[in-house]
């Protein structure tokens, strides 16, 4: 293929691309996280391809082969080929082994966050030379990477589970560089290719301990390590993406005072169709109208333990006792059978938030004895989850739209 070309396939695979992210992100509701970031970078890989069309940048055909480009498809294909994305090109900052922090990009975060992708368009026969000892000074190997990808997501966990790591390879993956993944917990996707054996190198003469391929080898002078090569044409297997994730669902939910209220709530129940002298119950009870929020309550509780701790019910039966009507009175005594009422008992790193007009006191209780119990806090109250989550501390939640108790007020309402 002459560069001309290749330069106008690769001009017309951006153009392609940016159309299918965009696609990718309409197909879930508030979009994909990193949806600008990834266009940004085709943009720019575009914007360079167009100079070398018209002449304003001079380029090798070799410079064309290893654009970004490849590893941008790889990112896109990837996200495709998995459910319920919720971000690409996501940064993490974690710890190493050292306690010095790192941050770490994960190319496509799907499955609701359980699952991280990262998508090699590399060779593989680069990325078993690498993995030999035999690429560029700081060059890292997809092993060593995978442990830094192993390190974060330890310290990511995903209601209580860590991520499933999944390497995408688009040009193939040699067979000894994935049994050692696999070997790691890391599932692989692609071409698994063959190596051949083509030489032995005495490790005292010709290879330092720097280029040693085999950790298992030992640096006995006499051994001798196999220089092996991958064998392109031999495919060993074709892996896609696990079509099932297994993953570890958290059957715990600690209510907090807002879920609790809008289970009770009359606008919950059919007490909808009112417009009430207060506008935020007037635009509560249209938001009901168009979306009801019980079914989808039931629905996450269904099946799981449920809890509320000492605090969030003795608020919750104040609240009651001074705004609730008879419906949503017997409604709220119901719920409380159902419920596994536990000691407060904050965990530690919320303890640890700083008090602030979303974080107070109550909250950290509520939300940090949820954390305790490894539960899953459904809540409406949205503005101390992110409060919470930029002073670097993430609760597992199901958030849902705040309902209040409207029982009492419906007497003084205009009936729709």
């Amino acid at each position: 293929m002459s560069v001309q070309s290749m330069l106008r396939e690769r001009i017309a695979v951006a153009k392609a691309l940016l159309e299918r992210v965009e696609t990718l992100s309409c197909s879930r509701k508030g979009g994909v996280e990193g949806r600008a970031k990834l266009c940004s970078k085709l943009r720019a890989e575009l914007k360079f391809l167009q100079k070398v069309e018209v002449g304003k940048v001079a380029i090798k055909e070799s410079h064309l082969q290893s654009t970004n480009l490849t590893h941008l498809k790889a990112i896109v294909e990837s996200a495709e080929s998995l459910e319920d994305v919720v971000s690409v090109l996501h940064v993490f900052t974690y710890e190493d082994q050292f306690g010095e922090k790192q941050t770490l990009v994960v190319d496509v975060v799907a499955n609701d966050g359980h699952t991280w992708v990262k998508a090699i368009g590399r060779k593989a026969e680069a990325l078993h030379n690498i993995w030999q000892g035999r690429g560029q000074y700081g060059d890292k190997s997809i092993v060593e990477q995978a442990e830094d990808f192993l390190q974060a997501s330890r310290q990511q966990p995903v209601q209580y589970s860590n991520p499933h790591i999944i390497f995408a390879f688009y040009n193939g993956v040699s067979s000894p560089m994935a049994d050692s993944l696999k070997k790691m917990g890391i599932s692989v996707r692609g071409d698994i290719v063959a190596v051949n054996s083509v030489l032995c190198i005495e490790e005292s003469e010709e290879m330092t301990s720097d280029s040693s391929c085999d950790e298992d080898v030992d640096n006995d002078e006499e051994e001798t390590i196999p220089v092996t090569k991958v064998d392109r044409d031999t495919i060993v297997a074709s892996l896609a993406f696990p079509t099932e994730i297994k993953v570890d669902v958290c059957n715990r939910v600690n209510l907090d005072i807002t879920s609790l209220i809008t289970y009770v709530s009359a606008l919950s129940h059919g007490g909808c169709h009112y417009i009430f002298k207060e506008k935020v119950l007037t635009e509560q009870a249209s938001q009901e109208r168009q979306d009801k929020v019980l079914p989808k309550l039931d629905e996450f509780m269904k099946n799981k333990e449920l809890f509320a701790c000492q605090s969030a019910v003795k608020d919750f039966q104040t609240i009651l006792n001074t705004l609730g009507g008879p419906g949503e009175k017997a409604r709220a005594a119901e719920l409380i059978r159902r419920l596994n009422v536990v000691p407060d008992e904050p965990s530690e790193r919320a303890l640890r938030l700083v008090a602030s007009s979303k974080v107070n006191g109550r909250s950290v209780t509520i939300f940090g004895t949820g954390d305790t119990l490894k539960a899953i806090t459904m809540t409406a109250n949205s503005g101390f989850v992110r409060a919470a989550s930029n002073q670097g501390v993430k609760f597992s939640v199901f958030i849902h739209q705040p309902r209040a108790l409207t029982e009492s007020k419906e007497c003084k309402a205009t009936s729709l």
